[in-house]
């Protein structure tokens, strides 16, 4: 057996025989571009060609594989008839028909009176068995190569089974004998195979269809520890060294002691994180996690009060127009009194404001600036940035993170925030570079949202309520599902669904859908935000963290549609004032025992973290919000819920040994699961 060489592993798959220029491109379509791709295409399944089946035992619509004797060629003429050859064994009679196939190839393929092995599909016509276009035709001296369990893959046009096993054979028959990264003891203790009889495992035996399979466990924890060594490498890069910052919190104090509420344990707990880095001598790279409402923002413009106090500026960036607007409205009305200048730029900035903005920023005239993205431009200098922080910014990948981090120089702390709980696994494997807070505590004064479900049909019985609601100077919510892809139906149904509503409440409604320009949106959730209309009916999931405050219903038709985080997402849209929200949740009739648990579950909870991790449980980890359209989705195999276990492994793996990206041991497992131009770029 001739071992492949380690490194053609990562070379271009045309490296292999047979691999031409078109058949690359076939591959490529199915994401098989270097060879290495060949190992983490598992089969999904397997035919069984191992029995040969006498002719009077076939079984028709079977893959089947037989022994016969060539007894007769018939090549017709007429254009478009097949070509025949005739076949039999002691039992019976058989015919093989081709389309389109070569005479001259057909007659090297089936010699006459010569026992050959076929294999294929087994069909019936005209009370005669017949095989067509065989997968699988060879002499007796090659039976052993068809006469086997043959696994099976997901294939593109162009590639049939026959055709890959060529290439997928001479890679994992050959494989080369690769040093482990992990010990031979750490193996043995967690029941783990060696690298290269893994794979083997995962291609020969029917370990690749079970997610808990040994195999496939030992699989998924190569690429948890792949993911975990680039946050642990990307953890050293940005929280480097800088200088010892003076820090003050006479401000801060000042602040807290006019605010006309006092803080949760929890807000005042990560406020000492945060302080407790920002004294420190290395860069805060953290993030507050908290639930809709919980009062990030308030303990984030604290931080921000010691940062200037302590002669540096703050940069605060927000997704949206609004969002950002919302935030230094806030900011004004708290640091009225403190003489810290505060400033709003976006990409609607006026030109004249705008070069005012640019250069006061440059001399330091300005001490804290929010806004969207463009806060980042390159023509955008700070004269001494000290903070950075974003809001809602679960979209940003390692690398982002890694960038950002820079933007300030070596002496700017970091502070993420999101109101997008996330279970424990899935914090790991996102934010596993940066350190963690959370606030579990919602404000005294905020009162739980009350969660109702309703039938669709029972529709009519809401009209009254809602025309109460306007009375009271509440604001409506009516959010519609989305139609997977299909901007066109998403948007006829909202319109239809908006049409019955503003007959009942003319001119008191607005419409949002997916098609919608982001100008457009942002305009009208600021008309909502100013109370020109009473209620917004709504395709998409309206901005986390926008505060409306006078929105105390929202009602979620076909509310099993959604998922349990995203359902509490938009819950959290009302009752952000001290008046009572109010969630409804219309349903059809038919609700599947899942559909049924999650309503339950957050008509029984407002606890942001406890639901994610239900969702998690319910509908698996591709699905929650924030994290599929987000485009990290981090795992080919690992899932979090199935392979929590292996998460909790590779965390404690990293930390007790200390361990280090750039060990060459861990080269070759960084680049099969290509992590290793992440560990390469220079983001110092």
């Amino acid at each position: 057996m001739n071992l492949l060489k380690k490194d053609i592993l990562f070379s271009d798959v045309n490296k292999l025989n047979g691999v031409g220029k078109k058949l690359s491109q076939y591959l490529k379509n199915r994401k098989i571009e270097k060879i290495k791709d060949i190992l983490l295409n598992l089969p999904y399944s397997e035919t069984d060609r191992s029995k040969l089946v006498d002719l009077d035992k076939l079984e028709i619509g079977k893959i089947q594989t037989i022994k016969v004797i060539v007894k007769k060629l018939n090549f017709p003429r007429i254009r478009n008839l097949p070509n025949k050859i005739f076949c039999e064994d002691k039992t019976g009679k058989i015919e093989v028909v081709y389309f389109n196939s070569r005479e001259g190839y057909l007659r090297k393929l089936f010699p006459i009176n010569k026992w050959v092995i076929i294999s294929g599909k087994i069909g019936f016509f005209k009370n005669k068995y017949q095989v067509t276009n065989p997968d699988y035709v060879t002499t007796l001296d090659k039976e052993k190569y068809v006469k086997k369990i043959i696994p099976k893959y997901s294939l593109t046009k162009g590639i049939n089974e026959k055709k890959y096993r060529l290439i997928s054979d001479q890679v994992i028959d050959n494989l080369p004998e690769v040093k482990d990264w992990f010990e031979h003891q750490f193996l043995k203790e967690n029941n783990f195979l060696s690298w290269r009889e893994n794979i083997i495992a995962l291609h020969k035996t029917k370990d690749s269809q079970n997610n808990r399979s040994k195999a496939y466990r030992r699989l998924v924890f190569d690429e948890i520890c792949a993911n975990f060594l680039i946050l642990s490498e990307n953890r050293k890069r940005v929280k480097k060294r800088k200088k010892n910052k003076v820090f003050k919190s006479i401000i801060a104090e000042q602040i807290l002691s006019n605010l006309s509420f006092d803080l949760t344990k929890s807000q005042k707990k990560v406020l000492d994180e945060i302080n407790l880095d920002l004294r420190s001598n290395f860069r805060m790279f953290r993030i507050i996690q908290g639930d809709v409402g919980s009062g990030k923002t308030i303990v984030s413009l604290l931080s921000i009060a010691n940062v200037v106090e302590s002669n540096y500026q703050c940069a605060f960036m927000a997704p949206t127009e609004i969002l950002a607007r919302q935030h230094f409205d806030l900011a004004k009305k708290i640091f009225k009194k403190n003489n810290i200048n505060v400033e709003f730029l976006t990409g609607k900035t006026e030109n004249r404001k705008r070069k005012e903005i640019i250069n006061n920023l440059e001399n330091g005239k300005i001490n804290l600036i929010f806004g969207t993205h463009s806060l980042f431009q390159k023509k955008i200098i700070f004269r001494n940035l000290g903070l950075v922080i974003i809001d809602e910014q679960h979209k940003f990948g390692v690398k982002q993170r890694s960038e950002l981090a820079k933007k300030g120089g070596d002496d700017c702390d970091v502070l993420l925030m999101s109101a997008t709980p996330i279970p424990r696994t899935m914090i790991m494997s996102l934010y596993g570079d940066m350190d963690i807070s959370k606030i579990l505590e919602k404000p005294k004064k905020r009162k739980k949202i009350l969660t109702i479900s309703k039938p669709e049909k029972k529709v009519d019985e809401l009209w009254p309520f809602i025309k109460k609601q306007i009375k009271l100077d509440n604001q409506v919510f009516w959010v519609c599902p989305l139609i997977e892809e299909s901007s066109f139906i998403d948007y006829s149904s909202a319109k239809k669904k908006f049409d019955i509503i503003n007959k009942k409440f003319p001119n008191q409604v607005a419409l949002i859908h997916g098609a919608l320009e982001k100008i457009e949106k942002e305009k009208i959730l600021d008309q909502f935000l100013k109370k020109k209309i009473d209620i917004l009916v709504s395709t998409t999931v309206i901005e986390v963290g926008i505060d409306f405050p006078n929105a105390n219903l929202i009602i979620i038709e076909n509310a099993n549609k959604f998922g349990l985080a995203q359902l509490h997402q938009l819950r959290g849209r009302v009752g952000r004032g001290d008046k009572q929200g109010v969630c409804i949740l219309l349903f059809k009739e038919s609700l599947s025992k899942n559909a049924v648990k999650r309503i339950k579950i957050l008509k029984s909870s407002d606890d942001g973290f406890y639901i994610a991790e239900e969702d998690m449980r319910l509908r698996g980890f591709g699905d929650i919000i924030g994290f599929q359209q987000s485009g990290i989705k981090n795992f080919r195999f690992a899932d979090p819920v199935v392979h929590e276990d292996l998460f909790i492994l590779a965390e404690k793996y990293i930390k007790k040994n200390k361990v280090n990206a750039n060990e060459d041991k861990f080269n070759f497992l960084l680049k099969l699961f290509d992590k290793a131009e992440i560990i390469n770029q220079r983001v110092d």
